[in-house]
Parts: structure tokens; C-alpha cells; sequence
């Protein structure tokens, strides 16, 4: 458990830097970033995977859609799910709508916990019960000071288990299928891409752009293959409160670029900051039961 412990943390941080580094990729869409990263990132998983061993896992993947060629129509089901999600993270803040996507971030771990519960019977420590209940106080008053649910933040809240939830239920929960929700992304991919100003005008305006293209490719292909590593590691409902490590560190970034929290916004950050603290206090004592002889 400590080994996917550690593979969610570096995700969120992995994705944290992500986040920050699109604002270096004006004047590109947020449309077109998502293009980019997408088409970008599946040679950089395909390599990993290549280096790794896990090539297998795709083979065997394809191997099934030859024997239940309507495996496809689940593979593109899930592909969908995922592209809506990225699409999402980087359109969200581009549109004044950051907000919304992070409420949904941040209910996200309770709606993993309910999935795990109701689908997988997972149950939690005691420590991860009182941490669910603190981000639960916490989700309670950003729904109190929003005072509704809008679009994004039940897609978030929602699409992701449903994502997760169809990954199992498929048996593509590993990176074997990550390669073909990608692989399956790539025609939108390109057609973003293509969209709005010439490409070659772009890149003329800010030559920059050539270098700061494949290290997104690289960053989102480090933090999708922790990502998934860490779903197949842990048990759903952990892995859903190991969640809340990244929109708290969204917001330590916000802060960083200059952003305030209003005094009526304490209420929902401390009982959420005080959750992730408690996890990490889980997986220390994890950790040191283990060195115990």
C-alpha cells in the first residue's frame, strides 16, 4: 500500500505543476493545449511502456478485442470519460469556471468512498473514517457558500468513479489501458489542434513553444501512468481520499501566484487540509508497522 501511497502523491504533484505550467503556453486554446498534451503524452506512455515491460498488457488488451470485438465499444466508452476530464482541467480556469471544477475535486473522494463502499465493500480505519468526515465538513460548507451544483462540478464528482468504477468492471485497470483510452483520444486530439490560427503562425509568434510543448507531453505522461499505477494499487475507497492532495495543492499554488483565501472560505480548507493531514499520518504508521520486526 505504501508504494501506491507514494505513486498518488507524486500524481497530484505531477499534476499541480501541470496546471501552472499551461498558463506558459499563451497564446495556444485551452482546446488546443488539451490537443497537444494528448498527442504528446501517448508516444511518451508508449515509450514508458516499451522501457518498462508493460507492452504485454496492450497486446493482451487488443488480443481481447479480436476475441469480443465488443470490448471496443466499452474501451470507447471509457476513452470519452477521460478525454472529458482533461479537456476540463485545462478549459476550466481559461473560462472563470476554476472554481466550479475544484468543488467538484474536492467532493470527488466522498463519491470514490461511496463507489468503493456500495461496488467493492470497502471499509475504512478508523483514521480514514475521521478523515472522510473532516473533507466531508469541509465539501458541505463550499456546497453552503456556492448554494448549487453546477455542470462541472458534478462531472467531476461523478465521471471520475463512473471512469474508474467501468475500468474494473472491464479489466483494463492498468496501463494496457490507459494506451488505448489515449490511442482512442488521438483523432480529437488532432482535430483541437488544428483548430483556430495555423499552427505554423503560432509557433512563429512564440518560438518558445517548441520546447515547452514536449515537456507537457512529458509531465502529463509522468503524472497519467502514477496515476493509474496508484488506482490498481490501492483499495477504491483509499484511493479516493488520497484525492484531496491535489486540490490542496492547487490551492498552495494559487497562493504562490498571488491569490488570497476570503475569511468565509477557512471553513472549508482547514477541515479539508486537516483530512489530508490525517492520511499522511495513516500511511506513516502504515509505514512504520511495516519496518517493525
Amino acid at each position: 500500500m505504501s508504494k501506491g501511497v507514494a505513486l498518488s502523491v507524486i500524481a497530484s504533484v505531477l499534476f499541480t505543476v501541470l496546471y501552472s505550467y499551461t498558463t506558459l503556453l499563451a497564446p495556444l486554446s485551452g482546446e488546443q493545449v488539451f490537443g497537444w498534451r494528448m498527442l504528446l503524452t501517448f508516444p511518451c506512455v508508449s515509450l514508458f511502456m516499451l522501457v518498462s515491460g508493460d507492452w504485454q498488457l496492450a497486446r493482451d488488451v487488443a488480443q481481447r478485442i479480436r476475441r469480443t470485438p465488443a470490448l471496443l465499444l466499452g474501451l470507447l466508452v471509457l476513452s470519452g470519460l477521460i478525454a472529458v476530464q482533461l479537456w476540463l482541467f485545462l478549459w476550466a480556469p481559461l473560462h472563470g469556471r476554476g472554481l466550479h471544477v475544484s468543488l467538484g475535486y474536492f467532493l470527488l473522494p466522498l463519491t470514490m468512498i461511496l463507489t468503493g463502499r456500495l461496488l467493492y465493500g470497502d471499509r475504512l480505519s478508523r483514521l480514514q473514517k475521521t478523515a472522510a468526515a473532516c473533507a466531508a465538513m469541509g465539501v458541505a460548507h463550499a456546497f453552503y457558500q456556492v448554494g448549487s451544483l453546477s455542470w462541472e462540478t458534478l462531472l467531476v464528482a461523478l465521471g471520475y468513479p463512473l471512469y474508474f468504477a467501468l475500468r474494473r468492471r472491464l479489466r483494463t485497470d492498468h496501463l494496457g489501458g490507459l494506451w488505448f483510452d489515449m490511442a482512442l483520444m488521438l483523432p480529437a486530439a488532432l482535430w483541437f489542434v488544428q483548430a483556430g490560427e495555423p499552427i505554423g503562425l503560432t509557433f512563429a509568434e512564440k518560438p518558445a513553444l517548441y520546447g515547452l510543448i514536449p515537456v507537457l507531453g512529458m509531465l502529463s505522461a509522468s503524472a497519467l501512468i502514477c496515476y493509474i499505477l496508484a488506482s490498481r494499487a490501492l483499495a477504491f475507497s483509499l484511493f479516493g481520499l488520497l484525492g484531496y492532495v491535489e486540490p490542496v495543492l492547487l490551492v498552495a499554488a494559487a497562493l504562490a501566484l498571488g491569490e488570497t483565501i476570503a475569511p468565509e472560505e477557512w471553513l472549508t480548507f482547514l477541515p479539508i487540509w486537516l483530512a489530508v493531514l490525517l492520511l499522511v499520518l495513516e500511511g506513516v504508521r502504515h509505514l512504520a508497522s511495516r519496518r517493525t520486526p
